[in-house]
């Protein structure tokens, strides 16, 4: 990991976690191998497939559909980043997978390259909330599938996860020293203001309208709630070095921007604690799409 890789490649190899790899394989045995299986089942896989995995990131679709089809079949890994088509590139060749892979660098709203109705399948994974032209991407869905192409998608409602409670910060209550948090969320919110940024700007209904909108005649969506009085206890040091999406700065940077050293020790002195300890509330909302082209 260098300094001269880009955001995306940084956050989601090293940032995501803190740098802690026993964190990252933890999230990936208990989340994220659940999340990748259920698109794929979503997907309906044929042994002969093109697949085409929109925002490929780490490869963890791609690679999983690479698992489930023939010889015969086909990935396209599509990102926005080339270090991370460059990450996948390797992983590919490594595994002695490269004649089965294409590497394609686009945006989901505007998949460049992939021409009109040659994919059987589309798959995304936590894309959407970057994209502010969510109906521009499902377009582009929809033209790049052959008829009878199916699209498969996992997106958070973040909306819906309490992330605007002005008494919590990441589910820890910060009440008693609320005025110290709202000057860490004001440099959080104008990064990401609240209801204008992608992540934020959308909920389950909307992903089944953009679908149906954009010539789906079937579809089927999932929505996940879950609340937890309780949360994975994180040490202090890997909290810091950690940030929730590749946008905005780790925790600890975000303190020190915005906290004078007296404001830092006394918020340092309330939060810590809870979250060592994890107590606080864990709150999630997941959506499951998939659709299906007309034959």
């Amino acid at each position: 990991m260098t300094e001269s890789s880009d955001r995306w490649h940084r956050w989601l190899l090293n940032v995501r976690h803190g740098g802690d790899s026993a964190a990252r394989e933890r999230d990936l045995a208990d989340f994220l191998y659940p999340v990748r299986d259920k698109v794929l089942d979503g997907a309906q896989l044929r042994p002969e497939d093109t697949v085409l995995d929109v925002g490929a990131g780490d490869g963890l679709i791609a690679f999983g559909a690479l698992d489930r089809l023939s010889p015969a079949g086909r990935v396209i890994f599509s990102d926005i980043s080339a270090d991370l088509l460059d990450h996948c590139r390797q992983v590919a060749e490594a595994e002695g997978l490269l004649d089965e892979c294409r590497f394609v660098q686009a945006a989901a709203d505007s998949l460049d390259g992939i021409p009109d109705e040659s994919v059987d399948v589309v798959t995304t994974r936590s894309v959407l909330i970057y994209v502010k032209d969510k109906a521009s991407a499902f377009r582009e869905f929809y033209r790049v599938l052959r008829p009878g192409g199916r699209i498969s998608l996992f997106e958070p409602i973040n909306v819906l996860m309490g992330g605007y409670d002005p008494d919590s910060f990441c589910g820890y209550d910060i009440r008693p020293v609320a005025l110290l948090a709202a000057k860490v969320g004001a440099l959080y919110e104008s990064i990401q203001p609240l209801g204008e940024d992608p992540m934020g700007d959308f909920d389950d209904r909307d992903l089944v309208r953009h679908a149906e909108d954009a010539g789906f005649p079937v579809v089927d969506l999932e929505l996940r709630l879950t609340v937890k009085h309780s949360k994975q206890p994180v040490p202090w040091d890997r909290f810091l070095r950690t940030s929730g999406n590749p946008l905005i700065p780790p925790f600890g940077e975000a303190f020190d921007r915005t906290l004078t050293p007296d404001e830092l020790d006394e918020f340092t002195a309330h939060l810590r604690p809870l979250v060592e300890s994890g107590t606080g509330q864990d709150r999630t909302a997941l959506a499951y799409l998939t659709a299906a082209k007309a034959p």
